[in-house]
């Protein structure tokens, strides 16, 4: 069994943005030679998610609508008791617990083995410095 890991690093500009990285996975796939396997794609930050769905941009828009009014941005520590600690980010810890940590996508002859429209997307929710992005494929 062949064993490939390689982490990705993004900067989102925005505090909230989400952004395709189904390319960089898939290039991560063909570098590792594995052709029937596993890979998984891993948030390594905690305001930070990975999930796979449709590249779309309406339904994007209408996850940030959503995230932001189930956990408002609000930087005083009057909404999140995590901010009385000096952070202003806990409305993002409560978006990542939403929208997921990781997400394990099946490698069959070589490639993502996908359903209709599904494509994995890099999730930020407290942006504006790099964060790290696992990407490990097992397989033989």
């Amino acid at each position: 069994m062949k064993s490939h890991t390689k982490y990705l690093t993004f900067q989102i500009p925005e505090r909230m943005d989400f952004r395709n990285i189904t390319a960089e996975v898939e290039a991560v796939v063909r570098e590792s030679g594995v052709r029937e396997g596993l890979v998984l794609v891993n948030a390594m930050h905690i305001t930070a998610s990975v999930f796979i769905n449709d590249d779309e941009p309406g339904l994007h828009e209408d996850y940030k609508r959503w995230l932001e009014r189930l956990a408002p941005f609000d930087p005083s520590p009057k909404t999140y008791h995590h901010n009385r600690t000096g952070e202003d980010n806990g409305d993002a810890h409560h978006k990542r617990q939403i929208m997921g940590r990781e997400v394990v996508v099946a490698v069959t002859d070589g490639k993502l083995d996908f359903g209709p429209w599904e494509q994995i997307f890099y999730g930020e929710f407290d942006g504006r410095r790099p964060k790290r992005v696992l990407v490990k494929v097992i397989g033989g």
